[in-house]
């Protein structure tokens, strides 16, 4: 990112004052191919700027809280509380997805699990 993306986008958290907000035109630079319609920014787009700053120090220091304890000049505790309450800020994407239909009753044809557990998971399905 250039020292003027990162200017912009500053500017744009400052503007915002941490409201959510829906990106409604993107354009594609070099080619001038611009798409309209309504969308989300990143999740971490959401976050107050000095957040940003801390968890791109973060993974700068690949994870390393005795580097950030360097970079921020504090202790290791307070680097764990900031990253706590930073991580309790974000939604987290599902990293064990529902089972699909045919997965459940596979399942249940090879006995795997019981007719009721089968009835539970399929209900259960988003």
């Amino acid at each position: 990112m250039s020292d003027r993306e990162v200017h912009d986008w500053q500017a744009l958290t400052r503007l915002t004052g941490g409201q959510t907000f829906v990106v409604e035109r993107v354009r594609l630079t070099g080619s001038g191919i611009a798409i309209e319609g309504a969308f989300s920014p990143p999740t971490l787009a959401g976050l107050p700027a000095e957040d940003q700053v801390f968890i791109a120090a973060f993974l700068r220091s690949h994870g390393s809280i005795k580097d950030m304890e360097q970079v921020f000049g504090v202790s290791y505790p307070t680097i764990k509380a900031r990253l706590t309450r930073i991580a309790a800020s974000l939604e987290f994407v599902e990293t064990s997805p529902a089972p699909s239909r045919n997965a459940i009753l596979d399942q249940l044809a090879r006995g795997e699990i019981s007719a009721e557990a089968a009835i539970a998971a399929l209900e259960d399905r988003p």
